[in-house]
């Protein structure tokens, strides 16, 4: 599920799923993407340069894909373009791109303690010592006299909510200040089963021995790591890929469930279901042994074909925990077919106006894969992507895609950016790296954000400034209002769960109105 880009005010409340931090145990940066990945931070200070990044820099790919403190797909290495005379790096001040000779191509970004907010002293030769947290936190510290030990704050010096938070844990507890644990809420728990789904945020969850993990998006991978230790981790064989590569999960924790195939895990039998939203996605189906049925959606785009699910055509769900993500009448986008057709046609048209056009996709680090590899199929060209990308599309194991991807940037001219590079300033510096080989910029980004009641594609303006011309068009991995209405009156369950967009009661009695009257029309029931 993904954060709205346009700060749409009609939906009142974004879960708070969509705010998890992008790397566990690290500072929130300022920006994410809607995956939750780290964005980059414009602005940001100077900092020191990284001399290498992903492949043969001898570093693992959990590294590369962290230790960037940025968006990590924006960063592009010497090793990566050896011998091009021309290449992109990071502006010296942490923000924007820039061209430069092959000489010059180090990576920088700007210094992550000072996008955090933490402040250096420099001593001696410029040897850098952090500021004393405890200052920075509120907290005292006694002298030497009494033994150098940090003590709480008076409860006058105190915020508001942080003497709430000391009355909550019973007193200064030793000197720190302890907020609350999360509570894994309700919704996330499958009844009458030891199973949570996407909760990996709260912790070991009490009376929980299976974890399910329904895809690989931040929002709902958030809180798991190299010391994930609370129990199994059930998900796809290409998720469980995805969460040792780039979570250093320890493989003895990790369970992947091939789809379509019934597992009887704990007593109950589950089964995961292919979900039409990123790659490895899954629906999860849970038949307790009373004969009580569950349908957790995760993210996904319900569609046509999951009608001929058999589990779904032929059970009757009594509980459906639904991704609400567009559960509002104005998100009636069009088909992902549709938009991919109306995006290969816009891309043609505008090569026949300026063929030295390079054509840029926005993307994040999983999912709008099916749009860069509709246009590198009809317009006959291969896709370009960083090192990082590419070896997160290797590990899809999907040879249609891994067959067209290309490390040299000069060999095609359709390219694979980070959603949060489709600025105008980023753009324009990104194509003046190329010299004369292209003249222009067309850019599509594709999200149902962008969307708003527009009923037909040729009613899509793009925005234009200079050589720049950007598309944001409505292609959406999650389901259209249309398509929940179709799908919960096919499905017919006894109960729905909303699980996007849940933090605020008025939002929730106005889905709960929306469900009760779906549900009051019987004509398509398939099981009446």
């Amino acid at each position: 599920m993904g954060a709205s880009e346009n700060g749409d005010d009609d939906l009142d409340s974004i879960s708070d799923d969509r705010h998890s931090d992008c790397v566990p145990g690290s500072p929130r940066l300022d920006r994410e993407d809607e995956d939750g990945f780290p964005s980059e931070v414009v602005g940001g200070g100077r900092g020191e340069g990284i001399e290498s990044f992903g492949e043969g820099d001898g570093g693992s790919f959990a590294s590369s894909f962290y230790g960037s403190g940025t968006d990590w797909s924006r960063l592009r290495s010497s090793s990566e373009e050896e011998g091009d005379g021309s290449g992109v790096i990071l502006d010296d001040d942490g923000g924007g791109l820039r061209s430069g000779t092959a000489s010059e191509k180090k990576l920088k970004q700007g210094n992550l303690l000072q996008l955090w907010g933490v402040k250096m002293k420099e001593i001696g030769a410029g040897e850098p010592r952090q500021a004393n947290l405890l200052q920075m936190w509120g907290l005292k510290r006694k002298g030497a006299g009494d033994g150098g030990c940090e003590v709480a704050p008076l409860e006058s010096e105190l915020p508001p909510a942080k003497k709430r938070w000391r009355r909550l844990n019973g007193g200064s507890n030793g000197g720190a200040v302890v907020a609350q644990p999360r509570v894994c809420p309700f919704y996330k728990k499958i009844p009458g089963t030891p199973f949570t789904v996407d909760a990996f945020r709260y912790g070991c969850v009490e009376g929980c021995s299976a974890y399910f993990l329904t895809h690989f998006h931040a929002d709902h991978y958030g809180g798991l790591s190299k010391k994930w230790s609370h129990g199994p981790i059930y998900c796809t064989p290409l998720t469980a890929r995805l969460v040792r590569m780039c979570l250093y999960v320890d493989p003895l924790f990790i369970r992947p469930l091939e789809l379509n195939e019934e597992h009887i895990i704990g007593g109950v039998r589950v089964t995961l279901l292919e979900a039409n939203h990123c790659p490895g996605a899954a629906l999860i189906h849970f038949r307790l042994s009373n004969g009580q049925c569950y349908l957790h959606t995760g993210d996904f785009r319900a569609s046509k074909p999951m009608q001929a699910y058999p589990l779904l055509a032929n059970q009757r769900v009594d509980v459906l925990y639904l991704d609400t993500t567009y559960c509002n009448p104005r998100y009636k986008f069009p088909s992902k077919e549709d938009v991919l057709s109306y995006v290969v046609r816009v891309s043609n048209d505008f090569l026949k106006k300026w063929p030295k056009t390079l054509i840029v996709v926005g993307a994040y680090s999983i999912g709008k894969e099916c749009v860069y590899l509709a246009l590198s199929k009809a317009l006959g060209v291969k896709i370009h992507a960083d090192a990082s990308r590419r070896r997160i599309l290797q590990s899809f194991n999907w040879s249609e895609l891994s067959e067209r991807i290309s490390s040299n940037p000069k060999d095609t001219n359709l390219h694979v950016l980070p959603i949060s590079s489709l600025r105008f300033e980023i753009l324009d510096s990104y194509l003046k790296s190329y010299g004369n080989q292209y003249t222009d910029v067309l850019a599509f980004r594709p999200t149902g954000w962008t969307y708003s009641e527009r009923t037909q594609l040729s009613l899509i303006k793009p925005i234009s400034k200079g050589k720049v011309t950007i598309y944001g068009v409505p292609y959406s991995e999650h389901s259209s209002f249309t398509e929940l209405r179709e799908f919960v009156q096919f499905l017919r369950p006894s109960k729905i769960i909303p699980t996007v967009n849940v933090g605020n009661a008025s939002t929730r009695d106005k889905m709960q109105s929306y469900f009760q009257e779906w549900l009051k029309d019987k004509s398509m029931s398939h099981n009446s």
